[in-house]
């Protein structure tokens, strides 16, 4: 371990008071401190992270780690306290009360910083299933997660993962493509219909069927068992999975309940004005945990990386004076074997859909009172200004919406 990395996890060098105290070490951490910066270049920054790892690059650990040979761990970090001078970052630290009076945080070894201004970005806890704790069981979030993930996988391992969301799918597709077993569990009746219209569900499904994915729809795991170095899942037909390691991916909850208990407004999320301020003057929360008014979309909380990265880059642009609002739109994005797929507002294939091929791939207009709540753009790169102009203006004949959308 480096010098300068003793240096972070020495509690000794945390101040006992800062300008601007981040709890929470996620990407929203990361430009939250960025966005300080760029507004006030001299307060204290001080960022309590509950993590074992320095604020990183997240889809990596699903994505290009597993899929391109030229993208390495050491391109994982995100660099936060080299980038951002004067700022201190403590790993391993949990905090367990804020007292908004005083302007002071508690942590679990009985120690207290005060803060003049704090930012709440505490992310999500992963939702598990019954069944022992075992290094072989993942509720997979973090980086070290990713690390234990690769450690024992290949070597035709079999690796059995609960949930055919993000994280489920993306992973799937990953250690597929490196000499893995792959079983993938999931609810809904063909993969990604409850947010794809059937045909684009059936050519999603199709892709990791293909790719040698052995695919278990319609299903839920229930619990787990292990004997003899082998996990036995239980799923909810009474049927059971036999596997090497289980890797859970149900989603997340919002890790509100320091919020919460220190009287602050909630609803959904930690609710939040438009420059993402909460009820008390001096506390702003941001990323999966912020319900906030979204001048498209309406009030809601995203739990999705472009919204991470830019929610805390504004909330500490606002913490530090800026005066600017939280106008951004935030997207989705997903990439399994060759589909690449965008989207903007609400997937909910239960609504009416419109398909548009457009220059070899699709768009997809999702409506209500036919008018376009969300849009999906399949195999395509689009402008997302674009659909970000038709989901605030869209046209009242949902038939023009053809053509709008061109790849770029």
């Amino acid at each position: 371990m480096t010098d300068y990395m003793n240096e972070k996890l020495n509690p000794q060098v945390m101040a006992s008071n800062y300008d601007y105290l981040i709890i929470g070490g996620g990407m929203a951490a990361d430009t939250a401190a960025r966005g300080i910066r760029e507004q006030d270049s001299f307060g204290s920054i001080g960022i309590l992270s509950a993590d074992s790892d320095e604020p990183y690059t997240r889809p990596a650990l699903t994505k290009k780690l597993w899929t391109d040979s030229t993208f390495t761990e050491d391109q994982v970090a995100l660099n936060t306290t080299k980038e951002t001078k004067n700022t201190t970052l403590k790993l391993k630290t949990t905090v367990t009360a804020i007292e908004r009076e005083d302007h002071r945080v508690l942590l679990e070894d009985g120690t207290s910083i005060g803060y003049k201004k704090l930012l709440l970005v505490t992310g999500g806890e992963p939702k598990r299933i019954d069944g022992p704790e075992d290094e072989k069981v993942i509720a997979f979030r973090e980086w070290s997660d990713y690390r234990r993930l690769r450690n024992f996988s290949g070597n035709n391992q079999h690796v059995v993962i609960v949930g055919g969301g993000y994280i489920g799918a993306e992973l799937a597709a990953g250690l597929v493509q490196n000499n893995t077993k792959v079983t993938l569990i999931y609810p809904d009746k063909i993969l990604g219909s409850s947010q794809f219209p059937s045909e684009l569900a059936k050519e999603y499904e199709a892709s990791f069927r293909e790719a040698g994915v052995e695919l278990l729809n319609g299903r839920r795991a229930e619990s787990y068992t292990k004997e003899d170095e082998k996990f036995t899942l239980l799923l909810d037909d009474g049927s059971t999975v036999e596997g090497d390691a289980i890797v859970i991916s149900l989603g997340v909850s919002p890790r509100i309940s320091l919020a919460e208990q220190s009287g602050l407004k909630i609803e959904d999320g930690v609710y939040v004005d438009e420059y993402l301020r909460t009820k008390d003057p001096d506390i702003w929360a941001a990323g999966d945990i912020a319900f906030y008014p979204d001048k498209i979309l309406g009030r809601t909380r995203i739990e999705h990386v472009d919204h991470a990265r830019k929610s805390g880059k504004a909330a500490g642009k606002a913490m530090a004076g800026s005066g600017e609002a939280y106008t951004y739109t935030p997207y989705f994005y997903s990439v399994v074997f060759s589909i690449s797929w965008k989207a903007m507002g609400t997937l909910d294939s239960s609504l009416t859909t419109l398909i548009d091929d457009v220059d070899g791939g699709k768009v997809v207009y999702y409506l209500d009172d036919n008018l376009p709540v969300g849009i999906l753009t399949w195999n395509i790169e689009p402008d997302l200004d674009t659909l970000r102009s038709i989901l605030s203006d869209p046209p009242i004949d949902p038939q023009t919406l053809r053509g709008m959308i061109r790849s770029n």
